[in-house]
């Protein structure tokens, strides 16, 4: 029960934090940088997504370590690249027969 009301006071201690660091900005000519970063913070904050999922549980969740797995797969199996003309002859076109 302690850490639900902690939980609720620091969201709207921060709630107000925020609403008057908004208002502050809009209505006041001396509004500054701190404002204005707890402002956009607070509105950064807010396109985070908050209907997540553990990624076990999530439809078409990429397995942990997937893209490790393949990029160690791509570099053991690399082709090296040379330096070979793209010509089948490299004698200057001389043709011996």
């Amino acid at each position: 029960m302690a850490g639900r009301i902690a939980c609720w006071g620091a969201a709207l201690g921060l709630g107000a934090l925020w609403w008057w660091a908004v208002l502050r900005l809009a209505l006041t000519p001396h509004a500054g940088a701190l404002e204005g970063a707890v402002a956009a913070g607070g509105w950064g904050l807010s396109l985070l997504p908050v209907h997540c999922m553990p990624k076990a549980r999530a439809a078409g969740a990429v397995a942990t370590g997937r893209w490790r797995e393949a990029w160690r797969t791509s570099a053991v199996g690399a082709v090296s690249v040379t330096t070979a003309s793209p010509h089948p002859r490299s004698d200057g076109g001389s043709d011996p027969s």
